[in-house]
């Protein structure tokens, strides 16, 4: 059974693959490169694609490999949380100078701790809480056990809490 053509299946995907791969490269060209790559990759390999399967964990999966094989991947690139192209950052009309204030701030200080976590800690926290994808899901994706990816994730966030906890006690001490 044909589930669809792969532009009708990658299409629907193009936006979210640029905002991961611009958090894992920091950087707009590196990106936009890093999908195209993937899914020049991918459109060649997609006779391989099972129907039926997870085609977005297949093609996360062929950027994040695309990603770790890259100059920028090698030297494990940090993670950004600006993201102006989903509106997340543009202040609704009820928000306060002091609200917006204190959410640059919070953003701020949980993309420095983001970044201080390795690439394997950043992959599961940005693939699970940004991508929204189940632990299944970023199981094919990473290529690892569902134990790994829930060990993995439970430790990221507990380093990411343990460092967000340090910033608030800097913050606090000045």
């Amino acid at each position: 059974m044909d589930s669809g053509s792969f532009e009708e299946l990658a299409m629907p995907l193009f936006g979210r693959m640029y905002n991961f791969a611009h958090w894992l490269t920091q950087d707009a060209g590196e990106a936009e490169d890093l999908v195209q790559e993937t899914c020049m990759k991918a459109l060649k390999g997609f006779a391989s694609f099972r129907q039926g399967t997870n085609f977005r964990a297949w093609m996360y999966k062929i950027l994040r490999n695309t990603f770790l094989t890259s100059r920028t991947g090698l030297r494990a690139a940090t993670v950004s949380l600006d993201s102006d192209e989903d509106g997340i950052d543009e202040p609704v009309a009820s928000d306060t100078p002091e609200s917006i204030l204190l959410a640059s701030a919070d953003r701020e200080s949980i993309q420095r701790a983001l970044e201080r976590q390795s690439v394997q800690f950043r992959e599961v926290i940005l693939l699970c809480d940004v991508e929204e994808m189940g632990y299944q899901e970023i199981a094919e994706t990473l290529g690892i056990p569902i134990g790994t990816v829930m060990s993995r994730l439970s430790r990221a966030r507990k380093a990411m809490r343990h460092s967000l906890g340090d910033a608030h006690v800097r913050g606090a001490s000045r």
